[in-house]
């Protein structure tokens, strides 16, 4: 039985700030088998975790993340009004990030931000810090801008890169493969039983995203649906363990 793997969406995003080291640690002691976030680059071209191109949203500044240093992106207190703990939250680097998650066994999901903004060398500052930090393995590197991924693919073939859209693709495993991605990041409805079956059988990952209710989660889960992106890690987690103990007695009733 192929077991779907949680994926943090943001870190816990549920209940801490988005983004945060705050949200990836929590995430990883709630039992997470990986974590999604996103990059963009700053003034002094510093990789660091946030989704919007702007900062108004998830912290207490204003303005673009361009048009800062990280030092000045430093200044804002980040998930302000979703604090669940004492200790301040600021956007982290994708550093700080590494320095943390190298101890651990999580597979991460790197988003590139540059669909908007077209970083310049955001690909080949993000592949440098992965493999100073011999990340290789327990990296994927997804993004809407799939010229972007076309562009990892030819420097380092060696990532795991998904495609990121959000309507229905026709045999999108073979559009994937056009940009050498291995993976197939869908917007939860299209990730449809038809869909996640040729997907097994092309070898392309399907890792539905943002999947927060139980009855997707359960639906999901009962298709062993490679992976499911999701803002509630405690709630897609015993969703999962209540499928894996259902599917254990079911066997055992098979076999009395």
């Amino acid at each position: 039985m192929n077991r779907t793997m949680i994926f943090a969406h943001r870190g816990f995003s549920a209940r801490y700030p988005e983004n945060t080291m705050a949200a990836f640690r929590a995430a990883y002691d709630c039992g997470a088998d990986g974590i999604e976030l996103d990059v963009q680059l700053t003034k002094d071209r510093i990789p660091v975790i946030i989704h919007d191109e702007t900062i108004e949203r998830t912290t207490n500044g204003i303005g673009f993340v361009k048009d800062f240093t990280f030092n000045e992106l430093r200044n804002w207190e980040a998930g302000t009004t979703k604090n669940n703990q004492e200790q301040k939250c600021f956007i982290p680097s994708l550093d700080e990030y590494f320095q943390w998650v190298k101890h651990t066994n999580l597979i991460t999901n790197i988003e590139l931000k540059n669909g908007v903004i077209p970083y310049e060398g955001l690909e080949e500052t993000t592949l440098e810090m992965i493999a100073t930090y011999e990340l290789e393995d327990q990296i994927i590197l997804s993004s809407f801008n799939h010229y972007s991924l076309a562009k990892i693919a030819k420097l380092n073939p060696n990532i795991e890169t998904a495609i990121l859209f959000m309507e229905g693709l026709y045999k999108p495993w073979d559009y994937a493969r056009t940009v050498g991605a291995r993976g197939l990041h869908c917007f939860y409805p299209v990730a449809q039983k038809p869909i996640l079956v040729q997907a097994a059988k092309e070898q392309i990952a399907v890792r539905p995203f943002t999947v927060n209710e139980d009855e997707d989660l359960k639906r999901l889960i009962s298709y062993q649906c490679p992976a499911v992106i999701t803002d509630h890690v405690d709630q897609a987690l015993s969703i999962r363990q209540k499928y894996d103990d259902h599917s254990k007695m079911s066997k055992i009733e098979e076999r009395t």
